[in-house]
């Protein structure tokens, strides 16, 4: 999992761009590795700080997660249906919220792993015009290993394609933290479940 969140951060911090950039009728794909190719530049010129200022990588995963990923949108799919129709409007703003801190905290916690990686997106499958959905392909190079196979999973809103899943090797993000937290509620209730993501934050928090 850990493997797994580390990439996610890096290959998904190519969001770190002006959002006026986002859905303006552009090929998604030259988008995303245009932006991918400035924030490489971005993580090799920070990296020494982002290891030594905690801070500095909160600042840049909230960057990263809040503007350019559909929050809302991860946090309904990452929970059983039943617990997300059965949750009330203060607890699913409740949970979106400690989620949203979950996955900055996990997100600036993986920043200073980056390895000089490059990434290379594919053309999507029948082209994008038109769809509010896309899967976007592509392959991490690595100095320390062979290839990686990364989908992206992106949602075309009002402001912008959003990012709401990604799957390395065939693993899924949100199917990642989905099994965690049905795990836990088959063991509880939404508001337990909501107590130890606060736990767990404000732990994350005073490291």
């Amino acid at each position: 999992m850990k493997k797994l969140l580390t990439l996610f951060i890096i290959m998904a911090s190519f969001m770190l761009v002006n959002t006026a950039m986002a859905n303006d009728g552009r090929d998604p794909v030259e988008m995303l590795q245009s932006l991918a190719n400035q924030m490489i530049e971005s993580l090799k010129a920070n990296k020494t700080t982002l290891k030594s200022n905690p801070q500095k990588s909160y600042a840049l995963a909230y960057k990263i997660v809040v503007p350019h990923a559909d929050i809302a949108e991860m946090s309904k799919r990452v929970l059983p249906p039943q617990a997300w129709n059965n949750a009330t409007t203060q607890q699913r703003a409740k949970f979106e919220s400690e989620f949203t801190q979950l996955l900055i905290r996990t997100y600036a916690s993986a920043l200073s792993d980056y390895e000089n990686q490059t990434i290379q997106f594919f053309p999507i499958r029948g082209g994008y015009q038109g769809k509010s959905n896309v899967i976007v392909s592509s392959q991490i190079t690595r100095s320390d290993g062979s290839p990686l196979g990364v989908n992206y999973s992106l949602i075309s809103k009002p402001s912008g394609w959003k990012l709401y899943d990604m799957t390395v090797e065939g693993i899924s993000l949100l199917e990642s933290f989905h099994s965690q937290f049905a795990d836990k509620l088959s063991q509880g209730n939404m508001d337990n479940l909501i107590s130890e993501l606060e736990k767990h934050n404000a732990a994350r928090s005073g490291s």
